[in-house]
């Protein structure tokens, strides 16, 4: 591609794009006429993030500069390589708004939980008046280790003699519609397919099963890319993964995705090969991709990957299946042991905020054990204690061991899926910007944006947390810079009168997520002509703003060059146009091209081919070195010995 088409696509000018490619590393060289076709799309592909990255760079080189505040009122703090948006707040002590508006004006829109670099943490700092200091290396990799390594490191520092062996713990991954959910349905034997809206799982649960006496516990995540998010975050609390593979269908983008979340997790896994009473199933061509694309080599082709055919809406292949998840486990048998005896420690699964009982919390106990009435920690902090507990029947239990889920009642605000709860002593949490009950709120921050983006604004009112993140996650995933998604609010619980008075102020829709709109407020709604959508499938949902994003996005025209003909006779003048005899000397010449005339390097006119002939015969295409009549429609100053230029406009619908 020619550097100077590339700039004009970027919207900078060709020596901007030389000086500044060197500085996000690609370096064409300052005297680059045209650069490698793969390398432009690459560099177009990415020029928003990278021209972000380069602003970060030099801002950063800004902040450089003696500072206006004096260094004693400067408030210093020492971060890693990496902190999420929410850690970040909580140690420069700022509302979590407070950041997300300032990442906002630096055009990086993250979520509470999302991760920022050291770079990017020590601009916003900047801004904020806190010098924010890199740690030495070796604090970085000591404090990342305890973090990563927080329950292995409980578990190991326990008396070896109290250690006991603990149910193996399962999460079911794959590409949506390949039967996830019905293969735990067909290995619990119980209905939770037809409960589902749409056949997929709409929230992360856990279940348990019993098989040749020995208890196996299974970790259900969503199987659509939306929700990616709670799908790593199951994985980081497993111990084998199944990834499930539809024998009729093959390897798919979420089945790449799902096995680079469980490769990243580093732990071992097994094929389920599903769908195989289908009779276009080809087991053999689904584990030649499964070779090809993901690098898996089934057992039976001298690989090391068990790959188990099965059909689960049939019932075939599933003891096996487990059975080789029991083999699987045994392998592991060293990992996995636990103390019951100490108190608990595990991990949040599921958050929401239930109307009757308040926040409620599913939680995968992984160490001790949890009884009612313990006190549960989060970072220090006080979540509330464990007033009720019950298992994944909904049964009242009186505690729960290793590898056990079960959902907690009587917490004083819902935590985020992901965090780590322990059974202790910590100090009572401080209730600033956090509203708890059933419409609990998540502050929105207010971004300096590009008036002229294409916006639609929308409200998301969701059941649970988990949910309401996974559809703000790929709201800003199908974000543009052209065209955005702009989340106004998010909250969970039913919709309320100030979400409608929200939304007429802003002219945003409320997107309403397996939650209910009282009557009264669906006839305010109606008053106020505020457009309330209801959905139980998430990727509905997401499909359908992307298709208003996409009715909102302007054609772009492009210019494409045709020929160019030398004019060598003129037959007739009229008014507004002329019959024109030339050859074609470049190029090809089309019907209903559009038409440039040429004196010299001189441009005289701009008219339209109306009609086009070549031995009298009309004709759609005329090449190089034939001649050719015309009609030109136009201003009629042709002469003899000008060149037309020939083009065509094309509208190019940028695709979100």
């Amino acid at each position: 591609m020619n550097v100077t088409e590339l700039a004009r696509i970027l919207k900078i000018t060709p020596q901007e794009l030389r000086d500044k490619l060197p500085l996000l590393g690609f370096d064409i060289g300052q005297k680059a006429i045209k650069i490698d076709q793969k390398v432009a799309q690459k560099i177009i592909k990415e020029w928003g993030f990278l021209k972000r990255k380069l602003d970060l760079q030099k801002r950063h080189e800004l902040r450089k500069e003696p500072s206006a505040i004096k260094p004693e009122e400067k408030k210093e703090v020492e971060i890693g390589q990496i902190i999420t948006v929410r850690d970040f707040a909580d140690l420069v002590n700022l509302p979590v708004s407070k950041i997300l508006a300032e990442l906002m004006k630096n055009s990086i829109f993250a979520s509470l939980n999302e991760r920022i670099d050291f770079e990017t943490a020590s601009i916003i700092g900047a801004d904020l008046g806190v010098e924010v200091k890199m740690k030495s290396l070796e604090e970085e990799v000591n404090k990342g280790e305890a973090e990563e390594n927080k329950l292995k490191k409980i578990i190991s520092g326990e008396d070896e003699k109290k250690l006991t062996a603990r149910p193996p713990v399962i999460v079911v991954m794959g590409h949506v519609d390949h039967g996830k959910t019905r293969l735990l349905d067909a290995i619990r034997s119980t209905n939770v397919l037809a409960g589902e809206a749409g056949g997929i799982t709409q929230h992360i649960g856990a279940y348990q099963i019993k098989r040749k006496d020995r208890i196996i516990t299974f970790i259900d995540t969503p199987g659509h890319e939306a929700f990616t998010a709670m799908r790593s975050r199951g994985a980081k609390v497993a111990d084998i993964a199944i990834l499930v593979v539809a024998a009729d269908d093959g390897v798919k983008p979420q089945t790449v995705e799902a096995h680079s979340i469980i490769k990243a997790a580093n732990i071992p896994y097994l094929v389920a090969i599903n769908k195989i009473d289908k009779a276009e199933a080809d087991i053999n061509k689904t584990k030649q991709e499964l070779s090809n694309q993901l690098g898996i080599i089934p057992e039976d082709w001298g690989g090391k990957t068990i790959t188990a055919p099965i059909s689960a809406k049939d019932g075939i292949g599933i003891e096996d299946l487990l059975d080789m998840v029991l083999l699987t486990a045994d392998l592991e048998e060293g990992n996995l042991r636990a103390n019951s005896e100490t108190n608990a420690v595990g991990t949040v699964i599921e958050s929401h905020i239930s109307k009757g009982e308040g926040p409620v919390a599913t939680i995968l106990v992984q160490n001790g054990t949890l009884k009612v009435g313990d006190q549960l920690v989060y970072n220090n902090q006080i979540f509330g204690k464990a007033r009720a507990l019950r298992n994944y029947l909904n049964e009242n239990i009186s505690e729960v061991r290793p590898s056990t889920p079960a959902k907690i009642l009587g917490l004083k605000i819902a935590p985020q899926v992901g965090d780590i709860l322990e059974v202790g002593k910590g100090e009572k949490i401080k209730f600033k910007n956090i509203k708890t009950g059933s419409g609990q709120n998540f502050e929105t921050a207010v971004e300096n944006e590009d008036p002229n983006m294409q916006k639609v604004n929308v409200i998301i009112k969701a059941d649970v947390l988990g949910s309401a993140e996974a559809i703000e996650e790929s709201l800003l995933k199908i974000n543009t810079s052209y065209v955005k998604a702009k989340i106004i609010h998010r909250g969970l619980g039913n919709i309320s009168d100030g979400d409608v008075t929200r939304a007429e102020a802003t002219g945003a829709k409320i997107l309403a997520f397996n939650v209910k709109t009282p009557p009264n407020i669906e006839e305010a709604a109606r008053t106020k002509n505020v457009i309330i959508k209801n959905y139980s499938i998430i990727y509905d949902l997401i499909n359908d703003i992307k298709e208003e994003m996409q009715s909102l996005v302007v054609p772009e025209i492009k210019r494409v060059e045709l020929g160019k003909l030398k004019v060598l006779a003129i037959f007739k003048t009229e008014k507004k146009s002329q019959i024109i005899g030339g050859k074609v000397v470049e190029g090809i010449i089309e019907a209903e091209s559009n038409i440039e005339v040429f004196r010299g390097e001189e441009i005289l006119a701009q008219g339209k081919l109306a009609q086009l002939q070549a031995g009298k015969l009309a004709v759609t295409r005329v090449e190089t070195d034939q001649e050719c009549g015309l009609l030109y429609e136009g201003d009629p100053v042709v002469q003899v010995g000008d060149i037309l230029v020939f083009y065509k406009e094309e509208k190019i619908i940028k695709k979100i």
